[in-house]
């Protein structure tokens, strides 16, 4: 099985935790990391089967740019099968607290 990556990244904590919310339920995907920046970005990451990763971004794009006020994705991804190094180096890999709610 092909394990995806997607990414959402928002301008503001509500958009980032209604595109979390969403993707979570809309496919069968391991919420896997967290970030945010000085500059008040935040970005989420999901894993899990590369349809359901997509479906996830789809689900979580949109719920996000449904927030009431000032919140907008300002960018997403979905990348199937990440090369190893990719893995290992960027902040897409499952951390400590992910694991008891991994799905694959």
């Amino acid at each position: 099985m092909t394990i995806a990556v997607g990414t959402i990244e928002t301008q503001g904590f509500p958009a980032v935790l209604a595109a979390a919310d969403a993707m979570v339920k809309a496919g069968r995907v391991t919420l896997s990391n967290y970030e945010r920046s000085e500059s008040g970005r935040q970005h989420v990451s999901v894993r899990g089967p590369v349809g359901e990763v997509h479906r996830a971004v789809e689900a979580g794009v949109a719920a996000a740019n449904a927030c009431p006020g000032v919140a907008e994705v300002t960018a997403y991804v979905v990348i199937p099968n990440p090369q190893e190094n990719v893995d290992a180096v960027l902040p897409i890999h499952f951390i400590p607290a992910s694991e008891p709610h991994r799905v694959l």
